[in-house]
């Protein structure tokens, strides 16, 4: 049918139509994702950190095999952006990142909990808001990003929506953009997986996790989706024009990674 359509329409028309389309989904959301006292007070801490890194660099890291090789006790200094379950990690790195992302809804719903007994601004996706009790303080809760599947873009400023990239890499990468970030380097991005199957499919764990750098990350009966890596990079792509535009840099160091979007750099190299 798509093909169908695309030879029929024009293909600038047949892309308004389906911003529109997107927008008109979307639109039932919209006024609790800016009014909501929640997102009020999201809102206001985004507004705060818009640059408030400028001109530092960060390292994002994944949570990929690669990390088992690569030297994290270096990062104890840096500005880390971690992303779902890396808080598996602190306790034999002996300190967190900087700042944890997760978006996925199947992450937040079985990890609330943990999430939100870190002490580090946590930003989670605001679809994700069912998850938490609603007598949480203004104080206590974590900072939510309004994201969303539909309308592929990059936001600059992520007081507004977040188009997800079909991975919690891409919307670290807007974050860190927001926040001012010059170079951001990439780290435990393998942009490959051992379980293969359609793209976004639920599955449940049936043992020990081969995907990440720990066996019991998604370990047995953990619910996940399989990665979509084709919309990831769409998501990959527009991150590098964004910072190239801006005069900023992305960076991928992982050890044996896969992704082919971004410049490459030796990790070890980036603290001589």
């Amino acid at each position: 049918m798509k093909e169908t359509l695309s030879k029929i329409i024009p293909t600038p028309i047949l892309n308004s139509a389906k911003k529109t389309y997107d927008a008109f989904r979307r639109l039932p959301q919209a006024p609790a994702a800016y009014l909501h006292p929640w997102r009020q007070e999201s809102i206001s801490r985004l507004r705060a950190m818009k640059d408030i890194h400028k001109g530092q660099r960060a390292f994002i890291i994944g949570n990929g095999p690669s990390l088992k090789n690569t030297d994290l006790a270096r990062l104890k200094n840096e500005f880390t952006f971690g992303l779902n379950r890396i808080y598996l990690m602190f306790p034999e790195l002996g300190f967190s990142t900087t700042y944890l992302v997760s978006i996925n809804n199947l992450v937040i719903e079985q990890c609330a909990a943990d999430l939100l007994n870190l002490d580090m601004p946590r930003f989670l996706a605001w679809h994700s808001r069912k998850h938490f009790s609603q007598s949480i303080s203004l104080s206590e809760i974590p900072t939510f990003l309004y994201t969303s599947y539909t309308g592929i873009k990059f936001s600059r400023n992520v007081t507004g929506r977040v188009w997800e990239g079909a991975t919690v890499t891409n919307v670290a990468l807007q974050l860190a953009f927001h926040m001012g970030f010059d170079k951001v380097i990439l780290i435990g991005v393998d942009h490959s997986f051992a379980t293969k199957g359609p793209a976004n499919k639920t599955v449940v764990s049936e043992g020990d996790d081969p995907n990440h750098f720990s066996p019991t990350y998604f370990g047995k009966g953990f619910r996940w989706q399989l990665p979509d890596l084709d919309t990831s990079e769409i998501g990959y792509h527009l991150a590098r024009q964004a910072y190239e535009t801006a005069g900023r840099t992305v960076i991928d160091a992982t050890i044996g990674g896969k992704l082919t979007i971004f410049p490459k750099e030796d990790y070890n190299s980036l603290f001589l």
